[in-house]
């Protein structure tokens, strides 16, 4: 009887160890449950928001909710948006897949310990090589807007063109980027031409 309940903690205590656990479960999870459980999200473009709570296990030696909890939080969030709106089925259907290939992050006033927020996602607008995506992290307390990311899903094994054009059933124009977006994708472009040339690479090598 003892080794029957012992064997389920030590492999629950190996999975944990070793692996990344809890975001091993729920991006699975945030997914099933927008694809199951959830209306599907017609507009490209609309917001969605994901909630969410500062657990213990999110705080740092401040007492506030740490800098990479929000970079997961938003990850699942993504995951989730991504889903509703039709994008990850589109990229299966087409053979494609989509990895975060640049992300930025502005803090502007903690998230304590049991503070209800939500993550409200939307789709800012794609070029030929990636979808930008903005995610807010509101508190739910009195609505400040705690943190701001903004991340490019770079497209591999096809274009946002094609995975758009796969949902809506004909081409779409794509919406004109926010002007400090644009900002950011050309000084992620200015970085990538200096590592590429302190790589001693090519202009013609891109970032994947």
């Amino acid at each position: 009887m003892l080794g029957l309940l012992v064997a389920p903690l030590v492999l629950a205590l190996v999975y944990f160890a070793l692996l990344d656990g809890w975001y091993l479960v729920r991006v699975p999870f945030a997914v099933l449950r927008a694809r199951l459980l959830q209306p599907r999200v017609r507009d490209l473009l609309a917001e969605q928001r994901y909630a969410g709570r500062v657990l213990p296990s999110d705080l740092d030696l401040l007492l506030h909710m740490n800098n990479a909890r929000y970079l997961r939080e938003a990850d699942v969030a993504r995951a989730a948006h991504l889903t509703r709106c039709g994008v990850l089925g589109a990229l299966r259907a087409l053979g494609a897949r989509a990895v975060l290939a640049a992300s930025c992050a502005r803090y502007r006033r903690s998230l304590r310990l049991f503070e209800p927020f939500e993550v409200r996602t939307r789709l800012l607008g794609w070029d030929d090589r990636a979808f930008y995506l903005e995610a807010r992290f509101i508190s739910l307390r009195d609505g400040f807007v705690c943190a701001l990311l903004r991340s490019r899903q770079h497209v591999l094994g096809t274009s946002p063109e094609r995975v758009v054009q796969h949902l809506c059933k004909h081409r779409v124009e794509p919406p004109e980027l926010p002007e400090d977006l644009r900002h950011w994708i050309a000084y992620n472009e200015a970085s990538s031409q200096l590592l590429r040339a302190e790589s001693g690479l090519s202009d013609v090598v891109k970032d994947q």
